[in-house]
């Protein structure tokens, strides 16, 4: 069942007289339960793709809808009820507020929920644990490595239960071993849980967690591909071609 619909998707925007399509004409349909990758070079389009997906921007033309909802035509209200209810967002530098603790960090997508301190304190405390921070809560950003900081802010996407996680370059501030944790993360999420993730990334290797990988280039989708089938259908080819010949 499909949870993102997008059909014939444009967006644009001037620079003094200059209009610059930095969206052109995307169809995509992304299934829920999928983990996919969203590639491209610089000034392809990939980071307003992510922003259209995450209600934060408004497309030119075209249609979107999100679990049945078209969002491409839904109010700035409504926008934000959803982006509140139904999305997670995960950045390349965290976006955690320095006063705050980790939980209570976690806790600020709930804050405008109408939902008790109690509350908000218990699901925090689940979101760090399942992360594996229950033990820093009280920490301060400031107290926590690089990766203990994304870990939070990944629990921060994840305590309002969304129906789609989206990340945007979640690896791009962390070092490869920190890196490779991060994207464990997002695998197990993903795995465990049935999660949906759409990352954006010009990173190879961690478009290589993802089961679809779809490469745009001057706002336009040129590559919509799941690696991980390719190379189960190698490996069968290898197997039979081995039979064959033993």
């Amino acid at each position: 069942m499909a949870l993102i619909e997008i059909e014939s998707l444009r967006h644009s925007y001037h620079i003094g007289d200059k209009s610059v399509q930095a969206i052109n004409d995307i169809s995509l349909t992304v299934k829920r339960g999928e983990f996919v990758a969203v590639m491209g070079p610089s000034g392809s389009g990939k980071s307003t793709f992510l922003h259209l997906v995450g209600c934060l921007a408004r497309p030119t033309a075209g249609s979107y809808k999100l679990d049945d909802i078209d969002v491409s035509r839904s109010a700035p209200n409504a926008l934000a009820a959803i982006r509140n209810r139904k999305l997670g967002f995960v950045f390349q530098n965290f976006n955690l507020l320095p006063r705050l603790s980790a939980s209570e960090n976690v806790q600020v997508p709930l804050l405008y929920s109408g939902i008790s301190w109690r509350e908000r304190r218990r699901r925090s405390m689940e979101a760090l644990e399942l992360l594996g921070l229950g033990n820093l809560a009280s920490r301060g950003p400031m107290q926590l490595s690089g990766g203990e900081q994304q870990r939070v802010a990944i629990a921060r996407a994840l305590v309002t239960n969304p129906l789609l996680l989206l990340a945007d370059e979640p690896t791009g501030a962390l070092d490869s071993a920190t890196s490779k944790e991060i994207m464990s993360i997002f695998d197990q999420l993903n795995r465990d849980s049935g999660r949906t993730v759409l990352l954006v990334t010009h990173e190879s290797d961690v478009a290589a967690y993802a089961k679809r990988v779809v490469t745009l280039r001057d706002g336009r989708v040129v590559a919509d591909e799941h690696p991980r089938r390719r190379k189960r259908r190698a490996k069968r080819s290898e197997t039979m071609q081995a039979d064959a010949f033993s």
